[in-house]
C-alpha cells in the first residue's frame, strides 16, 4: 500500500486574514478557491509543489490558544538563517511571536515560531532535516 499525506485543513475564524498570512510569511499561493455548502474554501500551496501538499483553510474555527508549554506546530523550512531571523524580526513587530530563536543540536536545527491569525503555531527553521538547509540525513 502506497500512502502520501496530501494535505493538512484548518478550520479559521478570519480566513481572509489567514491567506494574507500564509501568503505573506510562508510564500504559498492561492490554488483553489470554491464555494461548498455555503462556505468558501481555500487550498493554499507552495509555488511548483501545487500536486505534492496544500493547506486548505475552511471558515467557522473557533480559534486556538495553544499555551507556550505545547509545540504543536506546522513547520516551514527557511533558505539561510538569515531568513529565519527576517520572519523573527517581522513577527515581533506584529506581536505574533511566540517562540524566540533557538538554536539546537540536528535535527531541530534553528528555528523560531509565530502565532497565525487562528492562533496556530507556525515555525519557520533552517538546517533540519527537511527542505532547504537540509543537514545530515535521519
Amino acid at each position: 500500500m502506497t500512502v502520501s499525506l496530501t494535505h493538512i485543513a484548518l478550520h479559521v475564524r478570519d480566513l481572509d486574514a489567514c491567506i494574507a498570512f500564509y501568503e505573506s510569511y510562508a510564500d504559498m499561493h492561492l490554488v483553489h478557491d470554491r464555494v461548498s455548502d455555503g462556505k468558501r474554501v481555500v487550498w493554499l500551496a507552495e509555488k511548483g509543489k501545487e500536486k505534492n501538499f496544500i493547506l486548505v483553510l475552511i471558515p467557522g474555527g473557533s480559534g486556538r490558544a495553544q499555551s507556550a508549554e505545547d509545540f504543536s506546530h506546522l513547520g516551514f523550512a527557511m533558505a539561510t538563517r538569515d531568513t529565519v531571523d527576517a520572519v523573527v524580526e517581522r513577527a515581533r513587530a506584529a506581536g505574533i511571536l511566540q517562540w524566540t530563536p533557538r538554536d539546537e543540536p540536528y535535527p531541530a536545527g534553528y528555528y523560531c515560531g509565530i502565532k497565525d491569525p487562528d492562533g496556530n503555531v507556525i515555525e519557520f527553521s533552517y538546517g533540519q532535516p527537511l527542505g532547504p538547509g537540509a543537514g545530515s540525513p535521519l
